[in-house]
Parts: structure tokens; C-alpha cells; sequence
């Protein structure tokens, strides 16, 4: 499972998540941190990652253009990098199911 990290999170996530979720980066490291949604989301899609976001507007691109990619919308408010960290560390199971799941676009994560 590929992550896509966008601007509302670190972009430090990509090294302390490195032996959960291998492969993953963000849009820093892509030059695309100035880029709107639909520039992550196709970029995202092209190139087989999930986004991971604060954003509730990858929500909607879900809804409307439906997947892939897939989302992981991290429902959080503002909170400190080493609760994400835990928070997706935490998940890491359920994340991989979802991915594997056909018939799912979206997830939620509250905290």
C-alpha cells in the first residue's frame, strides 16, 4: 500500500511510517505542493497511491469520480505528527484491508 501524503500533513510522515506503509511519499516530494485536488487525485491515481488527507474535499472527488484512487480521510482537527504517526501505525491492519477491499474508495478515521 502506497501513500499519498498531501499538504495538511507532514511531510516527515514518509520517513516514520517507512516500514509500515514501504514506498509511500508526499506531495513535497513529487513537486506538487502547490497543486490543487484534482492534480493529486489524478497523479494519485496514475501512479497507484492512496491519499491520505485532512482535506474533506478528497471526500467529494471520491463521491463524484468515484476510485481510484483510494482516500484515507484522517478526521483529526489539528493535532501533533506523532499522533498521526499512531494513528495510521495503529490502523495499519485495517488500512491493508481496505485497500485489498474491491468494492471500497474511502475511509474515515476519527480521532
Amino acid at each position: 500500500m502506497r501513500l499519498l501524503f498531501d499538504n495538511n500533513l507532514s511531510h516527515r510522515l514518509v520517513a516514520r511510517l517507512l516500514n509500515n506503509f514501504p514506498n509511500s511519499s508526499h506531495v513535497m516530494f513529487k513537486n506538487m505542493d502547490d497543486s490543487d485536488d484534482l492534480s493529486i487525485w489524478e497523479f494519485a491515481k496514475n501512479n497507484k497511491f492512496t491519499i491520505v488527507t485532512k482535506d474533506n474535499d478528497f471526500h467529494e472527488l471520491s463521491v463524484i469520480k468515484g476510485f481510484p484512487p483510494k482516500v484515507i480521510w484522517l478526521n483529526t482537527g489539528n493535532c501533533k505528527i506523532s499522533i498521526i504517526e499512531d494513528i495510521l501505525k495503529g490502523n495499519r491492519e485495517v488500512l491493508l484491508e481496505f485497500n485489498k477491499n474491491n468494492k471500497l474508495g474511502f475511509i474515515e478515521i476519527c480521532y
